[in-house]
């Protein structure tokens, strides 16, 4: 018995503190679902998740200020400079950096943070997102 009761508190105070301060309930209730076109290799390093995406600098810009504006993002502040860039922004009252940086001449990397902590699920469906804007534009770059 004594067994069971630990067991019970110990999986109430992970669900604690899973669900506790900046968490992903705000992106999930947003209504984003995860998509299909994945980048590769996702990095998530104290708070941000970083990932490469094959693609030139001023596609994954594009994806990522199409990934706000799908979103809904509030409070948008943009600094692009030659080879890299912030977007700051608001998401359903949550803080969302993007830092894109290039890499080299088709790869481009994107680092996500949501919230001053950083949620790890949040950041994965905005990564997601630009993946998914960075596909729907690869056939129109291919075609001009």
């Amino acid at each position: 018995m004594k067994k069971n009761r630990f067991g019970l508190f110990i999986l109430s105070l992970f669900t604690l503190v899973l669900f506790s301060g900046c968490g992903p309930e705000a992106l999930i209730i947003g209504g984003m679902a995860a998509g299909g076109a994945g980048a590769g290799t996702y990095f998530y390093i104290n708070g941000e998740l970083k990932t490469d995406y094959n693609a030139s600098f001023d596609q994954v810009w594009d994806a990522c200020e199409k990934t706000v504006a799908a979103m809904r993002g509030t409070n948008v502040v943009r600094l692009k400079e030659i080879a890299r860039g912030t977007i700051n922004t608001t998401i359903n009252e949550e803080k969302v950096k993007f830092d894109v940086s290039y890499k080299s001449k088709n790869v481009t990397t994107v680092a996500v943070r949501v919230c001053i902590m950083g949620s790890k699920l949040s950041s994965q469906l905005l990564q997601d997102k630009v993946a998914e804007n960075i596909a729907k534009d690869v056939p129109s770059k291919i075609n001009e």
